[in-house]
C-alpha cells in the first residue's frame, strides 16, 4: 500500500473522515449529550486544534521551509523549537483535535472512530514516509529530535 504514501493531502483526509463521521452519527445515533455540554467542549477542542495547527504553520514559515505535506523532500530546515518542542506534528495534532471536537459536537459515540482512523491513516501514509525523508535530509539532528519529542503528544 505504499502507493498511498504522501498522496492525499492531510486536510483532504480530515474532510473525508469528518464527512464519514457525520454520516455515521446520523445513521447510528446512540449518545445524546446536552447542547450546554457539547457545544462549549467542541468549541474549546476545535479552537485549540486550530491554534496548534496555525502555530505549526507559522513556525515553518518563520524557518522558511515548506508546509506542503506532499513534498517533504523540499524541506529547507529542521524545525524543533516552539510548538515543535512538544510534538513533531502539531498540524496533524491540530486536525485530530478538530475531528475530536466534531465528534463531540455530533454527539455520537460511533463518530469517535473517525479521529482514530485519521490518526492511523496519517501515521502510516503521511508521518512515517515524512520521517524517512527527513532522516535522509537531516541525519543525526533529526534522529536526536525524534528521540526527544513525541510523534503526536
Amino acid at each position: 500500500m505504499r502507493f498511498l504514501e504522501l498522496r492525499i493531502p492531510p486536510p483532504v483526509v480530515g474532510l473525508m473522515v469528518a464527512g464519514g463521521m457525520w454520516t455515521v452519527a446520523h445513521l447510528l445515533p446512540i449518545l445524546q449529550l446536552p447542547s450546554l455540554v457539547r457545544l462549549p467542549v467542541a468549541l474549546v477542542l476545535g479552537a485549540s486544534g486550530l491554534a496548534l495547527a496555525l502555530f505549526g504553520v507559522a513556525s515553518f514559515r518563520r524557518a522558511q521551509t515548506t508546509v506542503n505535506p506532499l513534498k517533504p523532500e523540499t524541506s529547507a530546515s529542521l524545525v524543533s523549537t516552539g510548538v515543535y518542542a512538544f510534538t513533531r506534528n502539531p498540524m496533524y495534532v491540530g486536525m485530530l483535535l478538530g475531528l475530536i471536537a466534531w465528534a463531540v459536537y455530533l454527539s455520537s459515540i460511533w463518530s469517535l472512530l473517525g479521529p482514530t482512523l485519521f490518526s492511523l491513516f496519517i501515521t502510516r501514509f503521511q508521518i512515517v514516509p515524512e520521517e524517512r525523508i527527513l532522516e535522509r535530509l537531516f541525519g543525526a539532528p533529526f534522529a536526536e529530535y525524534k528521540r526527544r519529542v513525541r510523534r503526536w503528544l
